[in-house]
């Protein structure tokens, strides 16, 4: 609740209004404690307050019970008696709900979220993908051409074309980026596609969000309530976790530097936040470490919700100022060093030992440390926290489906478009090369059919030369044997018709052989002659 200029979140048990000062309130913060501890209600209470001081929050919705925030709640008898208790109603409390924006990165229960493959950058979409050092580098390697080449890397389809534009001509880019095996690409291939079945590929899109339209106000001048729907998206921790920290990131890179504010330019709070942190890489964690000490200059401030301190790692949990830690219980060796840790972690207050008090809390009641306006952190308190002026527990399809369509955002972001990106221009390139190609292929075959005709031809043209030398060698053979006939029958006739002559004086035998003779003479003489 907004009061004084303080976000007053909690009473001790003597009455004292426990509150936060609004210009500390982008030193970021922790919500902790055990399952049904009440840090669903912190979180709505906080929230709530932020809203009326105009300061844009975004929530992640875990369990479905966040949305509620946007009806008011009912005055029912717990109700009146935690009104009285806190003494809220001379204060001006009042049952209202908030203006609120749903979001779901699957499109089914709020505004399409969106992004972009080139957005999200190599090193959170390597964390997503659970990729090792050496496919990480490949996987940077791979953005860095697409950039070089003008290539949008806007969804999978465009990612997966560049793998394998990269994986086909690897001994191009051998000598300027190194080898990339094959095998390699391939396991990040395979990840890709493991992450499409999860949703990435609805993630990853054009329009994508512009995160100037989440610092926004609502009616009233009240701050806009971001609610993220994760009742699906928290099964897959690494889409979830890479998805917050894009958020941050893009936080940090968009908005100015604006150092200490009078209030926050906008509130973040992650919900089930050790997912940001299992198996993450000590590169990102570093990321992780660097966004939070650094998106604090932005104006922005940030608040981890989660079971136990210990889930955050050191670095990021010593830069979160404000700690509200709700009950923890110790069953095991492990649970007591750690509600130990919890209890050390706040300045000691003489009047409760903080580790028992920290055992032995309620549902709503928590133990809180706010820094002051030197930044210093307060002594602990114990105390109960406010309740919500907004329902409590779920809300009606029929509500929700009215507050995403009436929003003003809900036609910018409902369609999505596929630009010329990537995938296109390669795919227009595959096209003109392997039309290229088949001009080529189509040349050589016709250049390869042209000699087997010209060399068709010449033997054609050899056969027959050597068809008509046959031929004409058989013509004069005939003409010779026909010479030789007629000579023959001539010479023949003379030699027998002179031999007749020279044997009639012989008689008539005598004239049979002289002309037998006369032709055989003659016919000898011509051969002799004529060699024919």
């Amino acid at each position: 609740m907004y009061k004084d200029g303080r976000i007053w979140l909690a009473n001790t048990e003597d009455g004292r209004q426990i509150s936060m000062l609004p210009g500390m309130a982008n030193r970021h913060g922790l919500v902790a404690g055990a399952t049904g501890t009440g840090k669903t209600v912190t979180l709505k209470v906080m929230a709530e307050t932020f809203s009326e001081m105009g300061v844009p929050v975004f929530m992640a919705d875990v369990k479905g019970d966040i949305a509620s925030i946007m009806a008011p709640g009912e005055y029912t008898e717990d109700m009146n008696n935690r009104i009285s208790r806190f003494g809220l109603a001379d204060a001006g409390f009042t049952m209202q709900g908030y203006p609120v924006t749903f979001w779901d990165i699957y499109g089914e229960k709020g505004i399409q979220l969106r992004t972009t493959i080139s957005e999200i950058g190599p090193l959170l979409l390597s964390r997503i993908l659970g990729l090792n050092d050496l496919q990480s580098g490949v996987l940077s390697i791979v953005y860095k051409i697409a950039d070089e080449r003008n290539l949008l890397l806007i969804d999978t389809k465009d990612l997966k074309s560049m793998l394998n534009y990269v994986k086909d001509n690897a001994k191009e880019f051998e000598a300027e980026y190194g080898k990339m095996s094959p095998a390699t690409i391939s396991v990040i291939m395979r990840s890709l596609v493991a992450l499409e079945m999860e949703g990435g590929d609805i993630f990853f899109g054009e329009p994508g969000l512009n995160i100037h339209d989440w610092l926004t106000v609502g009616e009233g001048g009240r701050g806009m309530i971001n609610i993220l729907d994760s009742e699906s998206l928290i099964n897959s921790g690494r889409l979830y976790s890479t998805f917050l920290l894009w958020l941050l990131s893009e936080l940090f890179e968009t908005l100015p530097e604006v150092g200490d504010l009078d209030k926050p330019k906008m509130v973040f709070f992650f919900d089930e936040a050790h997912l940001l942190f299992n198996d993450a890489s000590k590169t990102l964690l570093d990321k992780i470490e660097q966004v939070v000490k650094l998106v604090r200059s932005k104006g922005v401030g940030v608040y981890f919700c989660t079971q136990n301190p210990r889930d955050i790692p050191d670095g990021v949990l010593s830069q979160l100022g404000n700690k509200i830690q709700h009950g923890l219980h110790a069953y095991t060796p492990a649970d007591q060093r750690a509600v130990k840790a919890a209890a050390e972690s706040f300045r000691v207050n003489p009047a409760f030992n903080t580790y028992d008090t920290i055992m032995s809390l309620g549902t709503g009641e928590a133990v809180v440390s706010f820094l002051d306006s030197e930044g210093i952190p307060g002594i602990c308190e114990k105390v109960g926290i406010l309740p919500p002026k907004s329902r409590f527990g779920a809300i009606t399809d029929a509500e929700r489906d009215n507050a995403v369509k009436s929003s003003l955002l809900y036609s910018k972001y409902a369609n999505a478009h596929d630009p010329d990106s990537a995938y296109e221009i390669l795919e227009r390139l595959g096209i003109a090369k392997q039309e290229a190609e088949d001009k080529a292929k189509e040349e050589a075959l016709a250049e390869k059919e042209a000699l087997a005709a010209e060399k068709a031809a010449e033997k054609e043209k050899e056969r027959e030369e050597r068809e008509a030398e046959k031929l004409a060698a058989k013509e004069e053979a005939a003409k010779k044997r026909t010479a030789k006939s007629v000579a023959s029958a001539v010479l023949g006739t003379v030699g027998r018709e002179a031999g007749k002559a020279v044997g009639k004086n012989f008689g008539t035998f005598g004239k049979t052989i002289g002309g037998n003779l006369g032709a055989s003479l003659g016919r000898g003489i011509l051969s002799t002659l004529f060699k024919i």
